[in-house]
């Protein structure tokens, strides 16, 4: 199946007018339409597919179905000019209807890339359902997309949980478990970490990416003694363990391993960097591990982060990074299908004086904030460049939440949203990524009960465009009496808040965001300033406890809208939410966009936080 795709890419792409591939340096994924068929019900089948940026801009299509043994038939009577998806009325349900869609280009009809099979008695349901082969005693957490085995088509990553602590909490935890799965619930693999890695938001970070090129995706994460691949190997010493009487993991060997994304192998391990402490990593003295990192139990030398970025603008690094409170460290690799290389190595220290000494937030984001065609980490506070030397320090210091994208139109390039975590004079905050400048910030306020300079600035804060009246996107925080809602140059444009401080998703079929909570989506009415709700999730549970977001949002298949998975409460199936709500927008798929796309990768760091796409896309856009 993997030679004919290809064989059909390249066939498409000898007659596709290719204006963004030429200009490109960095390659894109090889996938497919992303066909999808749901049963909306009353006999209608919605179906969507992909809009590829290969795709010249008058790019019309064909519908096809078969049902069951027969023949394809066209669905349409003239090729399909709109938005990339359609209702058929017409479907005989009590068969399996197979759905095709095929591209005309200069009055040609090209080969169909991929296809989507409804089965027999389909219910009227807008999810697709993933089985899971979920361990004894574990949930189905994080999720992670990319095509493991090759064939165009989206395949997941699952972390399986069961107990985790948070870094300043005792305790043990239960192995992490990494599982590989097709969207029709085949378990391709099962990797379990061990021991000798603990559970938690803070230390299980895995990137889910095509880091050679062969079209086949790896995965790389951190490992230890005791780890075991996905085809049964164990990394390492089985029998040890470096698990203390507190429940942290503070010596033994720190390794980084590549695993193949179609069978779990380990490809290549090396050791992590940087390394617990300088004299013996493997059993550290405590003291130099204090001075290093600032305490001695782990709660700011193990918090780790990850990203995927193409550095080079030509080929994705995976980018590991270790402490953000106070030493900050992000160490870049290369992979070439064979070993790991360390690109570089960015490392504060335990230096106070320097500028990006604890700037990092519980997540991170990543983007060409420069214009350079070469990628930067947004490390919260601070950017690092392409070359893994500071770029910018904002010095605002540690925070929770961040959003990064083209959050004001009116101001050139990227901006960041982000909120400090102290209390302060940049309770919440928006900053130009191409220049560095603040460009406004709202204070965080204590509440006369807090004396002093104790307490701590907003839990959360979001940045969407969720009302069309003000350019670009709204935001808005949880706690620290930062009050109202603004538009994105900071003016306060409502007192009431939406009822959810989360993740957003493009649902309904606007250009605005919808609100993203628990296991529900909702709108906010900006007229009567109400958050209603559009979808709720039955059976389905959210994630990572308070944080309550889903295992994974992003634009999975169908049109340029995102889908959402959610585990069941069960946790025996995830189930993959796709929208059947017409719009009249047509956009290439989000998952071609590069600051889209690798959001998906760093997802699933530490605190989840939502994508954004590298161009505005919310009401008064330009065409991108």
């Amino acid at each position: 199946m993997q030679s004919t795709f290809r064989a059909c890419v390249l066939a498409w792409l000898a007659v596709a007018a290719l204006p963004l591939v030429s200009r490109a340096q960095r390659p894109m994924e090889q996938i497919d339409r992303g066909v999808v068929a749901v049963h909306q019900g009353e006999g209608n089948v919605f179906l969507g597919w992909r809009l590829l940026a290969t795709d010249p801009k008058d790019a019309t299509f064909n519908v096809y179905r078969a049902s069951g043994a027969g023949a394809a038939t066209k669905l349409n009577d003239q090729p399909l000019t709109g938005p990339t998806h359609f209702t058929d009325a017409k479907a005989d349900l009590a068969q399996p209807s197979a759905y095709t869609v095929r591209s005309v280009v200069d009055g040609k009809e090209q080969q169909a890339l991929g296809a989507f099979t409804l089965p027999a008695n389909a219910p009227a349901q807008s999810y697709l359902s993933i089985p899971l082969k979920t361990p004894e005693g574990y949930r189905p957490n994080d999720a992670s997309a990319a095509d493991l085995d090759g064939d165009g088509q989206y395949n997941l990553v699952l972390h399986q949980t069961g107990r985790g602590r948070d870094n300043s909490q005792k305790g043990p935890t239960d192995p992490p478990i990494l599982q590989g799965y097709k969207l029709d619930g085949t378990l391709l693999w099962t990797i379990n970490l061990g021991r000798n890695i603990r559970e938690g938001a803070h230390y299980t970070q895995f990137m889910v990416f095509d880091f050679n090129g062969d079209g086949r995706a790896e995965v790389i994460c951190k490992t230890s003694d005791g780890t075991i691949d996905g085809v049964g190997k164990v990394l390492g010493d089985a029998s040890a363990n470096h698990v203390n009487e507190a429940g942290h993991v503070l010596k033994g060997p720190e390794w980084l391993t590549v695993f193949d994304g179609k069978t779990g192998a380990a490809i290549d391990t090396v050791d992590y960097v940087p390394a617990r402490t300088t004299k013996n990593p493997q059993d550290p003295d405590l003291d130099e591990y204090k001075a290093l990192w600032r305490d001695n139990y782990g709660n700011r030398g193990e918090r780790y982060l990850a990203a995927v970025a193409y550095l080079d603008g030509k080929r994705p690094s995976a980018v590991m990074c270790r402490g953000y409170y106070e030493r900050t460290t992000l160490c870049a690799w290369d992979f070439d299908g064979k070993q790991l290389t360390q690109r570089w190595l960015f490392d504060t220290g335990p230096d106070r004086d320097n500028p990006y000494f604890g700037q990092g937030n519980h997540n991170l984001s990543v983007a060409d904030v420069d214009e350079d065609g070469r990628d930067e980490i947004v490390y919260g506070g601070c950017v690092i460049d392409d070359n893994g030397k500071g770029l910018f320090s904002t010095e605002l210091g540690h925070g929770d939440a961040m959003h990064v994208g083209d959050l004001d139109p009116q101001n050139p390039g990227l901006e960041m949203f982000r909120i400090q975590e102290r209390f302060g004079d940049a309770g919440a905050h928006m900053v130009a990524l191409k220049t560095g400048k603040v460009l406004w910030k709202k204070p965080s306020v204590k509440a006369a009960s807090e004396g002093g300079d104790k307490g701590e600035g907003p839990g959360r804060g979001v940045c969407f465009d969720i009302d069309p009246r003000h350019p670009g996107a709204e935001s808005w925080t949880a706690g620290a009496g930062i009050e109202g809602v603004w538009n994105a140059r900071g003016e306060v444009i409502g007192e009431v808040k939406p009822s959810s401080c989360n993740f957003a998703v493009w649902w309904d079929g606007d250009l605005l965001r919808e609100l993203l909570d628990k296991n529900h989506v909702s709108k906010w009415n900006f007229e009567k300033q109400t958050t209603d709700r559009i979808l709720t999730a039955d059976g389905c549970t959210s994630v990572n406890g308070t944080k309550a977001n889903p295992s994974l949002s992003a634009d999975l298949l169908g049109d340029w809208r995102e889908e959402v998975i959610w585990p069941t409460t069960d946790g025996k199936e995830l189930r993959l939410y796709t929208t059947t709500i017409p719009t009249e927008h047509r956009f290439v798929t989000l998952m071609q966009d590069p600051v889209y796309r690798l959001a998906i990768a760093w997802q699933n760091t530490a605190y989840n936080q939502p994508p954004h796409t590298s161009f505005y896309l919310g009401e008064g856009m330009k065409k991108p």
